[in-house]
Parts: C-alpha cells; sequence; structure tokens
C-alpha cells in the first residue's frame, strides 16, 4: 500500500464511519535538485522552520546536558534512563488526549503556551545547576513537568504544518518538518556535549530557555491571513475512541505506528548508550560523547537531503528501513566492542542517515494517510508511540547496559526493531500486501520486497 500518488486520487477511509480524506493536491514526481525545499519558498513555513530547527536543537540539548548531570551526580546508567522515562512517560498516560486538544483548539496559540512554559522550567534548571545546588530530583521533576507540556506541544508541533503551506507542498513540508524534529535530535546532543565540556551543564539549560522564549516571538510574527486554518473538531463524546479506531483501520498508519514503537523502545535509546560508550567503554568524556552523536549528525543531515527528494512512501519502503537501520545499528555494537573509536564513529554516520531515512518515511505516511478533521489525535499516537515508547526503553536499556555491558545493549538496542521489520514483512506478505520477488541484476539474483 502507498500514500497517495495523484493529485486527483483521494484517500479513502477503509472505515465507513469515518469521512473521505479530502484529495491531495501533493507532488508526486521527484523534483527537481533547484526544488529540493519548495516548501521553504512559502514565507510562514520558511520562518516555523528556522524557530522549529532553534527550538527543536536547543530542546535535545537540554535533554542530553540533563542525562550528563544525573549521571555526574548519581554514576548511574539506570539513574540516566529514569530521566530518559520521567521526560516521555507523560506522553504514555496523555499523549492521546493531548491529539484531542491539538484537533480542538489553535495550534498556534497552545505553542505559545507550550514554549513559555518550556521556557520557565529551562531556565529554572540552569539556575540550580550554576548555582551548585542542583540534585537529581530536581532533574526528574522538572523532565517530568517537560513531558507533560511536550504532550500538548509535538503534536501541535507536527499538525501546524498544513496550515502553514496548504496542500500542494504538503509531502515536501511534512518532509522537512519531520527533518527538523529528527535533525534536531542528532545535532542537539553534539551541541551539547561540546557545551558541556566547555562550560558545564547549567549553560546548555539555560540557552534552551532563550530559545524557547525566541520560538515564542517567532509564533507571533507568523502572517495569520496566509495561513490555511484547520476547522477545530466540535466537542463531542468518545472523540479518543474514534481516533484510535481511525488508525487501527488503515494500515498506512497502524503499521508505521507499530514500526517505529519497535524502534522508539529500542533503538531512540542513544543518549543512555553514547553516554555509557564514552564513559565507560572509550574512556572519552563529554568531548568523546560530543564527537559520537556530531557523527550521527553528520549521517541525518545527508539522510534529511535525500527524504525531501523522495516521490513515494509506501510499507515496503518502512519495513526494509527500520531492517536496514537496526542491522546497521547492532552492527555499531559489534564494531564498538572489538574496535576502537573512529570505526565506531563512522558507522554511527550510518546509523544516523538511516535511521533519519526511516523516521522520516514514516511520518510522511501517517499524516498523508490521514483526514485532516482527525490529524491531531492521529499524529498524537504517532507522537505517543515516538516518544513514550522512549520512556520504557530508557530504563531498560539502562538496566541492561548495566547487567549485560554496553556493546551487547547496542547489539540489542538494533537487533530487536531488525526482527519487528523482518516479522512484519511476513505478516503483510501472508495477507497479500507484500511480496518477495527474485530479480536477477548484473548477473546475481536479488531477492526484494515489493508491494502487491
Amino acid at each position: 500500500m502507498s500514500a497517495p500518488s495523484t493529485a486527483s486520487t483521494p484517500i479513502v477511509d477503509p472505515a465507513a464511519s469515518f469521512p473521505a480524506t479530502a484529495p491531495l493536491p501533493v507532488a508526486t514526481q521527484r523534483p527537481p535538485w533547484r526544488h529540493t525545499f519548495i516548501a521553504l519558498s512559502v514565507p510562514n513555513f520558511r520562518l516555523w522552520t528556522v524557530g522549529n530547527f532553534v527550538a527543536m536543537t536547543a530542546g535535545w540539548m537540554q535533554r542530553i546536558a540533563q542525562d550528563w548531570l544525573v549521571l555526574e551526580l548519581t554514576g548511574s546508567a539506570t539513574a540516566v534512563g529514569v530521566t530518559v522515562a520521567m521526560q516521555f512517560a507523560p506522553m504514555l498516560f496523555f499523549g492521546l488526549l493531548g491529539g484531542v486538544l491539538v484537533d480542538r483548539f489553535s495550534k498556534r496559540a497552545l505553542m505559545v503556551v507550550t514554549q513559555s512554559v518550556f521556557a520557565v522550567l529551562s531556565i529554572g534548571l540552569a539556575v540550580l545547576t550554576l548555582t551548585g545546588v542542583v540534585e537529581a530530583w530536581h532533574v526528574f521533576a522538572i523532565a517530568f513537568a517537560t513531558g507533560l507540556v511536550t504532550v500538548i506541544d509535538n503534536p501541535a508541533r507536527q499538525v501546524i504544518v498544513s496550515e502553514l503551506v496548504g496542500q500542494r507542498h504538503l509531502r515536501n513540508a511534512i518532509s522537512v518538518n519531520s527533518s527538523v524534529f529528527q535533525l534536531g535530535g542528532m545535532i542537539g546532543p553534539a551541541v551539547s556535549g561540546v557545551l558541556l565540556l566547555a562550560v558545564g551543564a547549567g549553560w546548555a539549560f539555560a540557552v534552551n530557555g532563550v530559545a524557547c522564549l525566541l520560538v515564542v516571538g517567532m509564533l507571533g510574527l507568523l502572517r495569520t491571513s496566509q495561513m490555511t486554518r484547520t476547522a477545530p473538531a466540535p466537542r463531542s463524546r468518545g472523540q479518543l475512541r474514534e481516533g484510535l479506531a481511525y488508525a487501527r483501520a488503515k494500515p498506512t498508519i497502524l503499521v508505521p505506528v507499530v514500526l517505529v514503537a519497535s524502534y522508539a523502545v529500542f533503538g531512540l535509546t542513544m543518549p543512555v548508550l553514547l553516554a555509557s560508550y564514552a564513559d565507560e567503554v572509550f574512556d572519552v568524556g563529554a568531548g568523546g560523547y560530543g564527537l559520537f552523536n556530531s557523527m550521527i549528525a553528520v549521517g541525518a543531515l545527508t539522510g534529511a537531503l535525500l527524504s525531501t527528494r523522495r516521490a513515494t512512501i509506501r510499507l515496503r519502503t518502512l519495513v526494509v528501513g527500520l531492517l536496514v537501520t537496526g542491522l546497521l545499528q547492532a552492527g555499531a555494537g559489534v564494531v564498538g566492542g572489538a574496535a576502537g573509536v573512529v570505526p565506531f564513529a563512522l558507522v554511527l554516520v550510518s546509523v544516523g542517515l538511516a535511521s533519519l531515512l526511516f523516521l522520516t518515511s514514516a511520518n510522511q505516511l501517517v499524516q498523508l494517510s490521514s483526514n485532516i478533521g482527525i490529524r491531531g489525535r492521529v499524529m498524537s499516537l504517532y507522537v505517543l508511540m515516538l516518544l513514550g515508547g522512549q520512556a520504557v526503553g530508557g530504563p531498560l536499556m539502562g538496566g541492561i547496559v548495566e547487567v549485560l555491558g554496553t556493546p551487547t545493549a547496542m547489539v540489542i538496542s538494533g537487533g530487536v526493531p531488525a526482527v519487528v521489520a523482518g516479522v512484519t514483512a511476513l505478516v503483510l506478505a501472508r495477507r497479500g500486501q507484500l511480496t518477495l520477488q527474485m530479480r536477477v541484476r548484473r548477473h546475481l539474483p536479488v531477492v526484494e520486497i515489493a508491494a502487491r
């Protein structure tokens, strides 16, 4: 199955109780190089992207700095995992409710509130750290409060894209927005590593607070007259169940959500794993930690460029993408256990590239497969799995690191998602949605996964 491939063909929802998704006049062929970032030609989206990139990068700077700070305060990888869990656990409990609010209220107004609260929390943690009175429980509490705000902020951040660009460049805009989301998660840790080495965690928190205030200013500069406003969903009973039923009825939503969930729990635990590699395996400290994250960022930058040039997204794209990403990440564990810093860092480049391509593909397919009137609830489910999965994975992988060692934990972090991708391929093949084909290329047999 695939995302819509022509401008005149609507996405028909499989459940009769839901309205059909309106036709999407999106580009369906690979764009020329000069149009790689065509969505940025829209002034509102260009302004939004700058602010969003700053916010995502600074937000991840804070997450990594707080993880490292907890490691310094406690000396425990499990405590780092608890910090990750406190950051993302609210998504597990309240994530779907956040989607209901996003469908019901102005996305722009919601984000003004959420970014303002983020600023207060970040500056508060900066003051505690710079004055030398910070304790681990302070970090846990602020991480949890930040997670509560993220319940609303993250789905609003995803859905507002369609209001900023309309439908014509929606696919490209989703790709750019998703790339920024993932790039922030790749580049932010690298910058945070440099700050940790140079001036300490406190200033990373302060930078994030200032960045959040800048985003509030950016939201105020958006030209509302040029936005394609979505009519808010009327208040009614059963909206949460409606969103879940809608997602469950559509394979192009359900399958990506399942695949992303498996990768979030196991694969997106790099803060825990790389902190342990830097501290215990290679003994390279905060500088090495920054290097490792920088290598992932290099791969992510390449992946971001490639993702904007993708013409179509299919279920097989996601299955193969997760399989490759998982195998590369497991390979990094093997290299990290047997080789030195340089080979390990080089493998991380490929992990960053594959990871970003998989996650941007999943984001695009889910958004393009969902009706705009229910997209907030659908994306809240997606974000719940993406961030809530890390709440489970953080302490889980921290425990695996302490029991089995860091290289083994890295192999597991990639191996489990790869197995999930393989099982998903078999399930879809049995349902007739994917087939295995044998072709000969350059006199060599090649097995491919193809959609029927």
